[in-house]
């Protein structure tokens, strides 16, 4: 069982999508986390791509982002993001939820001329998928001037040090998993 860690909703139930293979970022990962980032999330646009539950993006309005946009491509997470939210009461006036492939919502935010000043990217491991987003999202200018990326893959995985305007600064591991932090230069 998944819990918000921090903020206004901290001990509620993420309920997790039903029925499907998915890889819960561990709760001291995702604490770790958002030490690092925990002055940016106050007032911020935040994107959790490959969202599955949603928790980045809920911890991140328990913790006072003004809106989340969530995107993922497979209708159990939707419904479990959807429920998740629910369950809080959240306003639907500041989230966005997008049943889509990743790379497409990129290029619909690019269009939309949407930016974001935190993106939380946490992909299936092992496929090039997260250096993949990395590089759509720095060519895309959906980041704001402002932002950070947070990019959880798997340890073995190496992504690019810089990347079209973003930069890596802080790099953490925790048993298989890595969590690579970048921001716009």
């Amino acid at each position: 069982m998944m819990r918000i860690i921090g903020g206004k909703y901290r001990g509620r139930v993420i309920k997790m999508p039903g029925g499907l293979d998915v890889r819960p970022t561990q709760d001291r990962v995702r604490e770790a986390i958002f030490n690092v980032i925990r002055e940016k999330i106050p007032g911020s646009d935040v994107l959790d791509l490959y969202a599955a539950s949603g928790a980045f993006g809920i911890e991140s309005f328990s913790r006072g982002a003004l809106s989340v946009a969530f995107v993922d491509n497979n209708t159990k997470c939707i419904k479990a993001i959807k429920d998740n939210l629910a369950s809080l009461g959240e306003s639907v006036k500041t989230t966005q939820i997008l049943k889509s492939e990743a790379l497409m919502a990129i290029d619909r935010f690019r269009k939309e001329g949407r930016r974001f000043d935190v993106v939380f990217l946490d992909p299936p491991y092992y496929r090039d998928i997260a250096k993949n987003s990395l590089i759509k999202m720095s060519t895309c200018d959906i980041l704001s001037q402002r932002s950070f990326v947070i990019a959880e893959h798997f340890k073995k995985d190496v992504l690019p040090r810089e990347i079209s305007g973003i930069a890596l600064f802080k790099e953490k591991r925790y048993g298989d998993t890595a969590v690579s932090f970048y921001r716009k230069k």
